[in-house]
């Protein structure tokens, strides 16, 4: 399966995020496209230039177990992301009483940081968020050390965290 078919079958569907956890189409293989670590998408080696291209793409990611897959009503292609499909790296108050935050990541979705859409760790203490379905955004670093400016020690049954708040829900960057 080539790319640019895969682009313009998603092109067909239009402009809003398809509804690709409603599709099981046939499995067709791997392609040697690649998102690292660092939110880069990679085809055969070559770095994507054009971010319309990779926010089309990312529109029809899906995760199903561990892997990662792109789908269409009529296909599905395994591609390898090292770490997680997208990094978050912009946050804003959106409101002046500063209680709802804001977030985007490196392809300009954008929404609140709240129950839908948690802070979570891994194992090793890295900090991701939902972005949409079960895909996940790890936090930049930048944007970590910002949230730690604004978090707030709190005691906790595990010991003393920086805790900080949005859209009514609390969220840990960690144990100090």
């Amino acid at each position: 399966m080539s790319l640019e078919k895969i682009t313009a079958q998603i092109k067909a569907q239009g402009d809003k995020i398809p509804p690709v956890e409603l599709w099981d189409p046939e499995y067709c293989g791997e392609m040697d496209l690649q998102i690292k670590t660092n939110g880069d998408w990679y085809y055969g080696g070559t770095i994507f230039k054009r971010a319309n291209l990779v926010k089309l793409l990312a529109s029809v990611l899906k995760m199903e177990g561990d892997e990662y897959y792109l789908v269409t009503p009529v296909e599905k292609i395994k591609i390898t992301v090292e770490d997680a499909p997208f990094v978050l790296t912009e946050w804003h108050w959106q409101d002046k009483n500063k209680t709802i935050m804001v977030v985007s990541n490196n392809i300009g979705d954008e929404f609140v940081l709240d129950i839908q859409h948690p802070l979570s760790t891994n194992e090793a203490g890295e900090l991701y968020v939902i972005v949409r379905r079960n895909l996940l955004a790890k936090i930049h670093r930048n944007v970590y050390y910002q949230w730690i400016d604004l978090a707030k020690e709190v005691a906790t049954k595990k010991g003393t965290e920086l805790v900080f708040s949005s859209a009514g829900c609390n969220f840990s960057l960690g144990a100090l």
